[in-house]
């Protein structure tokens, strides 16, 4: 997961991501809790540490490279951020990245969300179709069900999805081609996400809006460091 995902699953647009100035920063993993023991001592057999101070987060483990090379999250059966997206059940379904979709969402679902973020959604949904799908496309059925039933994560990623759309015009890298075809694509998942039906709670969520925090504060790690700067990169 992370930006060495996309540049994998995007790889006929890896130009657009070069132009952009999208440099690799960190490594980001996803596995199962279970796997807890055999990812340390994998890593540690890589030449990695373990921030032991970061274990108390509890689904997510940190790692420092001992030597020149990039530092390692592994986030263990969800991304908890904030918005919680659950990876337990979707981690066989694609390899070597995680889904699409989910992809997709680990970037949407930042509030305060950067432009970095943004190129790599804008990238994506240019080399992908968006529609109920199957490893190389955005599972639009996945993500609408998804947030049918969670109204602040709705807000959340339909905001950025049209911060992405009108970032478009505003990038130098970008073709009228490649602009039309995002935009086309964006829109696309919107009206498929507001035409899915949508849960009680949402709808009492809904009723609130944003007079109250539809999401959650991302804690700082133990050693100072917030958690958001280490999203996936």
């Amino acid at each position: 997961m992370g930006a060495v995902a996309f540049r994998i699953h995007c790889q006929n647009f890896a130009v657009l991501l070069d132009a952009m100035d999208r440099r690799l920063t960190d490594l980001d993993f996803a596995g199962w809790k279970k796997q807890r023991s055999e990812a340390i001592t994998l890593f540690k057999q890589l030449g990695y540490t373990l921030d032991k101070e970061m274990l108390i987060l509890g689904e997510r483990l940190k790692f420092h490279n001992n030597s020149a090379g990039p530092d390692a999250d592994v986030f263990m059966d969800e991304l908890k951020m904030c918005h919680t997206i659950s990876l337990k059940d979707r981690l066989r379904l694609d390899s070597p990245t995680i889904p699409l979709a989910d992809l997709l969402l680990e970037k949407m679902q930042i509030v305060r969300i950067n432009e970095k973020d943004i190129k790599d959604t804008i990238v994506l949904i240019r080399a992908h179709p968006v529609r109920k799908g199957d490893r190389e496309t955005i599972d639009s059925e996945h993500i609408s069900k998804n947030l049918a039933n969670d109204w602040g994560f709705y807000y959340t990623v339909t905001t950025n999805l049209n911060k992405a759309r009108e970032f478009l015009p505003k990038c130098p890298a970008l073709s009228n081609d490649d602009i039309q075809e995002v935009s086309t694509r964006i829109g696309q998942l919107l009206a498929a996400i507001e035409s899915t039906p949508k849960s009680a709670k949402w709808k009492m969520r809904a009723k609130v809006g944003t007079r109250s925090k539809w999401y959650e504060d991302v804690e700082e790690a133990p050693n100072g460091t917030s958690p958001a700067s280490a999203l996936p990169r």
